[in-house]
């Protein structure tokens, strides 16, 4: 049971910083506990691990790890927490961006190093609610999982599946988790490529969005959105979403209400090289125009 501490430059907050690793609520691999520590079970190179995460008295980041993957998980523990983050190289360039900037200075985008961990939930979110996407999510991880080691068998947490446990989820089973043909088929092709989608944690943004890309099923929308956690790119800026638009339109183009893609990257190119931390920091504001349409958001919308 190793440990490691990391000490932020202030301020920080660990669990905003966290939270963009939760799929929902009641996600197995994730836990926010009410004593302020994060519980995560994830799948590293070396094998599973379950890594706590609390704020020390000292205000250090204090890490624990269990399982095969425990030094590794510990070995990048500042870079998950937010290390090689640079939240002074953003400057606001709107009232209300400087606003959120005061509010939520503590936010740093974390970088996990791990690829499949997040583009396999994020293909699951492709074109439908959240809470299908989760409930998907949940029930291959309790179904093909493994329980996490340690204290994180206790809490009910569970790691990821090994890809080669993924290729072999038969067809009824990606049905009665409520995933359609093209979703199951996309992670279907993403596993058996499994090592070199991991080699995209080492790669620029650029390359390391072509390189998802290039596999069938995996779009710019779901591209960005596994970036985002693998590599804290700060401008890794979703495009496709269903509801970001219009958010962006309306708080950056004075209460503009259809934005699309094109009109949200224009609004957001006086945050060239970091419009995914402006998203991030609009969509902390709450600041969003009126629903006309059912409810209906993408997984970066939602927890954000």
């Amino acid at each position: 049971m190793p440990d490691r501490s990391w000490a932020p430059p202030e301020p920080y907050d660990l669990r905003r910083s966290l939270l963009v690793l939760r799929r929902g609520p009641y996600d197995p691999a994730f836990r926010a506990a009410g004593d302020g520590a994060i519980w995560r079970a994830t799948r590293t190179p070396e094998g599973p691990a379950t890594l706590r995460v609390v704020r020390g008295r000292s205000g250090s980041v204090d890490g624990t790890a269990w399982g095969p993957g425990a030094d590794w998980a510990l070995e990048r523990l500042p870079a998950l927490l937010g290390a090689d983050d640079e939240p002074e190289a953003f400057v606001a360039c709107h009232r209300l961006v400087a606003q959120a900037v005061r509010r939520h200075g503590g936010l740093r985008l974390i970088r996990t190093g791990l690829v499949l961990e997040s583009l396999i939930p994020s293909i699951l979110e492709q074109r439908v609610t959240t809470e299908e996407a989760h409930r998907a999510w949940r029930l291959l991880l309790r179904w093909y999982g493994e329980p996490a080691p340690g204290p994180g068998a206790e809490l009910g947490m569970w790691v990821m599946p090994e890809p080669r446990v993924l290729a072999r989820v038969p067809s009824w089973d990606w049905h009665r988790a409520g995933v359609d043909g093209k979703r199951s088929a996309a992670v279907l092709r993403a596993v058996r490529l499994a090592r070199r989608m991991e080699e995209a944690a080492g790669m620029a943004l650029p390359e390391a969005m072509a390189r998802l890309r290039a596999v069938p099923g995996i779009g710019p929308w779901t591209a960005a959105e596994t970036l985002q956690r693998v590599l804290g790119a700060p401008d890794a800026i979703t495009v496709g979403d269903l509801h970001l638009p219009g958010i962006i339109g309306h708080a950056l183009g004075g209460g503009e209400r259809d934005a699309d893609d094109e009109r949200m990257l224009e609004l957001l190119a006086p945050y060239a090289g970091q419009r995914y931390r402006a998203a991030r920091l609009i969509l902390l504001t709450g600041v969003a125009p009126a629903r006309r349409a059912p409810r209906q958001r993408h997984a970066n919308i939602a927890r954000l």
